[in-house]
């Protein structure tokens, strides 16, 4: 297949190199809904046909179990139009990420990539659209891009012109409201064992809670988020809090820890960057969570260009409720089969580390897919430059919340040969949207509380 790489118009070359602008003109944020998306991704298909045209994405029903239904059945029972293995990789290489060829590289013998139909099943629920394009006439950056203002809730910078931007949309992008989720991290060992780490999350942008707004503590909180370690017992109890803000040059992000064996709550401070993500063995880091999270000030952001590339989606099989974590969870990487992967554009974006900061990624490309703004890979490199680690998040449309998130991660090292999955198939209850969560299920005390149930 011939490369796409839509950058030849000067508009695109200009935003590649921007700086950190923010607003755009009342002209500009017409063409949302139009020729662009109602969240800014572009509406036709492409010349070659193999991405269609945004025909407004999967239909919301409240009542439906996402990961079980006559949409998901139909995506898990459709055949692949080709395979990508290491014997016709130079074919696709064009539309693949370094991070994908290196893993074809490194396991050619059963690494491969089955490719579908390319469906566009992403869509938010119109008061989303609505903040999004308010948003983007409105929302600016603050001193250094570390922070928002004029900024309601979701996706400030719908018509991106800085890498930046494109950035803080992942970073911002809805999720459905309030959830609680039970999901299961496996550190995969080289051999393919794994032990499984179970856990209890709640998330809640302030606008969701059950007991309302409060203008004068969530003004600057863009979510609550407290996570609590199930299983295994040696971790049982140790939980998580954080307050995730907005402006971050105002105020940093504030996350508290309780450890079960101490019974004693502390600050986290140390919950950002790189420091390891919770019980990950040391294969992400925190800053991984969801992909990327947390203050983009220690890199500088470059919109490189949008291509088209084969990411997962519609990742239906790999998050079939019915399938054991031992089906596919194998030495060296999952079991590539119940993978999906479809051409979609995305925006590629490079963070490279800024003079005189410190992370263990010296370099990271990102490449966010232009319906859903979610990171869909990130190649990560470390300080010598060399490529170190793969992440894929594999995406559904969660019709119960109508909107896009992660079933499924993955974030292989290409050095050590182990990865670390997060998952969620034989978990009971993985994902449940507009639960009743309150302010003080995310205070200091309801942290203690939950480490000693």
């Amino acid at each position: 297949m011939k490369k796409h790489i839509l950058t030849t118009s000067a508009l695109v070359l200009a935003m590649a190199s921007a700086g950190a602008f923010a607003k755009v003109s009342t002209q500009e944020a017409a063409k949302l809904g139009k020729e662009l998306t109602p969240v800014g991704a572009i509406a036709a298909g492409n010349k070659a046909g193999t991405i269609p045209a945004y025909t407004g994405g999967l239909a919301a029903d409240t009542s439906a179990d996402p990961f079980n239904n006559a949409t998901s059945k139909k995506f898990i029972a459709e055949a692949p139009l080709f395979t990508i293995t290491a014997k016709n990789l130079d074919q696709y290489k064009a539309n693949l990420t370094d991070g994908q060829i290196a893993m074809f590289n490194k396991y050619p013998d059963t690494y491969v990539m089955p490719v579908y139909k390319t469906v566009r099943t992403a869509v938010f629920p119109q008061e989303i659209q609505a903040k999004a394009k308010k948003n983007a006439a409105n929302t600016e950056l603050v001193a250094g891009g570390n922070g928002l203002k004029n900024f309601d809730e979701t996706m400030p910078f719908v018509i991106p012109k800085s890498g930046l931007e494109v950035i803080w949309n992942h970073i911002t992008r809805f999720k459905g409201g309030s959830v609680e989720r039970n999901a299961a991290q496996l550190n995969v060992q080289v051999n393919g064992s794994y032990v499984a780490v179970k856990l209890n999350a709640l998330l809640s942008p302030p606008q969701y809670l059950a007991d309302g707004y409060d203008a004068k503590k969530d003004s600057n909180v863009l979510f609550y988020f407290m996570q609590q370690i199930k299983e295994p017992a040696r971790l049982s109890g140790n939980v998580l809090l954080v307050h995730e803000t907005i402006d971050q040059v105002k105020q940093p992000r504030l996350a508290w820890s309780y450890n079960a064996g101490q019974r004693r709550v502390r600050r986290a401070p140390q919950v950002a960057y790189d420091a390891p993500a919770q019980a990950s063995g040391g294969l992400r880091t925190s800053d991984q969570i969801d992909m990327y999270n947390g203050a983009p000030d220690k890199y500088n952001w470059k919109l490189v260009a949008k291509k088209e590339l084969y990411i997962p989606y519609n990742a239906y099989k790999i998050n079939d409720e019915s399938v054991k974590y031992s089906e596919f969870v194998k030495a060296g990487h999952i079991d590539q089969s119940y993978a999906r992967y479809e051409l979609h554009r995305v925006w590629q974006v490079e963070g490279t580390l800024k003079d005189g900061e410190r992370h263990v990624y010296g370099k990271r490309t990102f490449y966010i897919n232009e319906d859903s703004w979610q990171i869909a890979i990130a190649d990560h490199y470390d300080s010598r430059g060399n490529l170190w680690r793969l992440a894929e998040a594999h995406p559904l449309q969660f019709v119960n919340a109508n909107t896009p998130w992660y079933g499924a991660q993955f974030s292989y090292d290409l050095q050590s040969g182990r990865y670390v999955a997060e998952v969620n198939n034989e978990e009971e209850y993985s994902f449940v949207f507009g639960n009743k969560i309150k302010h003080k299920n995310f205070t200091a005390s309801a942290l203690r509380r939950q480490g000693i149930k």
